[in-house]
C-alpha cells in the first residue's frame, strides 16, 4: 500500500495522476499547506524538506519527496510510462529535468506575482510572463508533429500537464500555442488525468485549453 501526502498543487497532481494511470491502490493524506500543515511535527518526521507530495511505499518501506523523482519511482517500480531504451529514456529524464528546473519554478514564480500579488510588482510581473511565454514557445515547438511531449505518452507528459492547466494565472491564451492547445485538450480527456487532477479533493474543474 502506498501513502500520498498531497495537495491540490501543479507538483501533488502529477503523482496523483500517475498513480491513476498505473491503477495503484493508495491512501490519501490531505496536507493543507495554505494552513501550514506541511511544518507540523507529524509531516516534519516523514518529510525533512518540509514539502509535498511525499510518497510512502509500505510495501518496499520507502519514503520519498520530491514530485518528478515519485514519478521516476513509480515509472521504474512498474515498467511504465518510462522508455526502456536508452537512448529514449535519457531524451525523456532531460525533459523531465526541465520540467522541474525551468517550466515548474518559472510558472510558480509567475504565480506569485501574476496571479497572488497583483500590480505589487510591475517590474516582477513583466519579467516572469515574458519568461513562461518562452517556456510555452519551447513546448510548442517540442510538440510539433507530436502527439506527446516524447515519442510516447510518459511521465514528462504528467509532469508538464499541471503546470500549463494553469495558464489562467500565467495570463497566457494556449490559442498562441497551437501544438500545446492540442496537446492540452488530449491530455484532459484522458479520465486518469481527470480523476489524478481532483485529488486530495475537487477543487475546481480543469481549466479549458
Amino acid at each position: 500500500m502506498i501513502d500520498l501526502y498531497t495537495w491540490p498543487t501543479p507538483n501533488g497532481r502529477k503523482v496523483s495522476i500517475l498513480l491513476a494511470e498505473l491503477g495503484v491502490d493508495y491512501r490519501v493524506h490531505a496536507v493543507d499547506i495554505t494552513r501550514g500543515a506541511q511544518h507540523s511535527e507529524t509531516f516534519a518526521a516523514l518529510s525533512p524538506t518540509r514539502k509535498i507530495p511525499l510518497l510512502v511505499d509500505r510495501e518496499t518501506g520507502l519514503t520519498l519527496s520530491e514530485s518528478n523523482a515519485i514519478l521516476l519511482y513509480l515509472a521504474e517500480k512498474h515498467r511504465r510510462f518510462l522508455p526502456g531504451q536508452v537512448a529514449a529514456r535519457a531524451q525523456a529524464i532531460s525533459w523531465l529535468m526541465w520540467q522541474g528546473a525551468a517550466l515548474g519554478p518559472m510558472a510558480g514564480q509567475a504565480h506569485v506575482f501574476l496571479h497572488d500579488n497583483p500590480g505589487r510588482a510591475p517590474f516582477a510581473e513583466e519579467k516572469f510572463h515574458a519568461t513562461v511565454r518562452k517556456l510555452y514557445a519551447v513546448l510548442d515547438r517540442r510538440l510539433e508533429g507530436r502527439s506527446h511531449v516524447c515519442d510516447s505518452y510518459s511521465i514528462v507528459d504528467m509532469a508538464c500537464f499541471p503546470w500549463i492547466a494553469r495558464h489562467p494565472r500565467h495570463r497566457v491564451a494556449l490559442a498562441e500555442f497551437a501544438n500545446v492547445a492540442a496537446w492540452y485538450r488530449r491530455m484532459s480527456q484522458r479520465p486518469a488525468v481527470q480523476a489524478g487532477y481532483h485529488v486530495p479533493f475537487h477543487r475546481d474543474g480543469v481549466p479549458r485549453a
